[in-house]
């Protein structure tokens, strides 16, 4: 007699996952940005985290992150609208309100509503400007977020740029962040020189939460010209600190005690897919139009599309010896190294 084994279905997995269930789950216990907290009201928004589909919304002062799912049937709610009273479901008018506690059945206004129709919701909160979201975390858990230096000061500037989508791993995202030999040729246009391609070197070091490096270059310039390409005597120190697995932030110190601090946090959409935000902080130029940081920001994750869409192979090699190296990788390799230690998979998210 012929027996099949048929799988169990998880409804904690998604439907459609490109990443390896054991890498998911390693991944899924992280925190990841999902949207910008300005673009977050009372009716729904879609977005994905994980290859989990997600619908956020806010019934008075809370926020609710939950599977986008209506648990009857299985329509998006992200399709629905809020009525004052919940998320209300296009398929059957179910309606979906505090905690994503369903409060309504029209089909059968009388009837005690069962927990199975509650929705499926995560632990979310809003900081530096953006809602974070852990899949595996419980509603009261202590948010692991990254640490953005100057955000809280008031001698700093506060900017949240507007989101970029990729179509990449967020670990080759990430790595082209924290890389140091791309400038000359990726951003001749923007913070690069193409006369100056040398990479002095540096060293990096591990912490609790991924590693730090500490970058000196005479070459770049404020983000507001090209007066400062070249200039004798110019320095500055970047200060890398790496949140594993996949945020850094970049401290900038310009001459004159300016500083620019900028958070790359590349959220994982899917294997193939990342939603990059990118919030900044500064002490300068705090006079000049928001919208003149948020264009360059954007020039220069728009230089590094064509690298980061075209690299193969897509996923990241986490064992060294798939790739070639140089001494300028130093953060690379180290990034790499410690995303093995953390027991991800050789061929990262394949």
């Amino acid at each position: 007699m012929n027996t099949k084994t048929i799988a169990t279905f998880n409804p904690d997995l998604p439907v459609h996952m490109t990443f390896s269930e054991h890498d998911w789950h390693l991944l899924a216990q992280h925190w990841y940005p999902i949207a910008l907290a300005r673009d977050i009201s009372e009716q729904p928004t879609a977005t994905m985290l994980l290859d989990m589909p997600l619908v956020i919304y806010k019934m008075a002062d809370q926020l609710v992150v939950a599977k986008d799912a209506c648990p009857h049937r299985g329509v998006p709610l992200s399709l629905g609208h809020n009525d004052g009273n919940g998320i209300v479901c296009r398929y059957h008018g179910l309606r979906f309100g505090e905690n994503g506690k369903c409060n309504r059945i029209p089909a059968h206004p009388q009837h005690k509503i069962s927990e199975r129709f509650h929705l499926k919701t995560y632990a979310a909160l809003e900081k530096y400007g953006l809602i974070w979201c852990n899949l595996t975390a419980t509603s009261d858990a202590v948010a692991n977020i990254p640490e953005m230096p100057y955000w809280e000061h008031t001698d700093f500037q506060q900017l949240v740029c507007p989101s970029v989508d990729l179509n990449c791993f967020a670990g080759r995202q990430l790595e082209g962040f924290i890389d140091v030999a791309h400038f000359a040729w990726v951003h001749p246009d923007t913070f690069g020189d193409p006369e100056n391609v040398e990479v002095p070197d540096y060293m990096t070091t591990e912490t609790t939460y991924g590693f730090e490096a500490d970058y000196i270059s005479s070459v770049g310039r404020y983000p507001i010209g090209t007066d400062q390409r070249g200039k004798d005597g110019f320095q500055w120190l970047r200060h890398f600190e790496i949140s594993l697995p996949f945020t850094a932030t970049l401290t900038i110190h310009f001459p004159n005690e300016s500083k620019q601090v900028i958070m790359n946090a590349a959220s994982p959409v899917s294997a193939r897919q990342t939603r990059l935000f990118a919030p900044i902080c500064r002490n300068y130029d705090k006079d000049l139009p928001i919208e003149d940081a948020y264009k360059f920001n954007l020039e220069i994750f728009e230089e590094d599309r064509l690298i980061v869409e075209t690299q193969k192979p897509e996923y990241l090699p986490l064992d060294l010896s798939m790739e070639a190296h140089f001494p300028a990788d130093r953060s690379s390799s180290m990034y790499r190294k410690l995303l093995r230690k953390m027991g991800f998979s050789p061929i990262f998210a394949a």
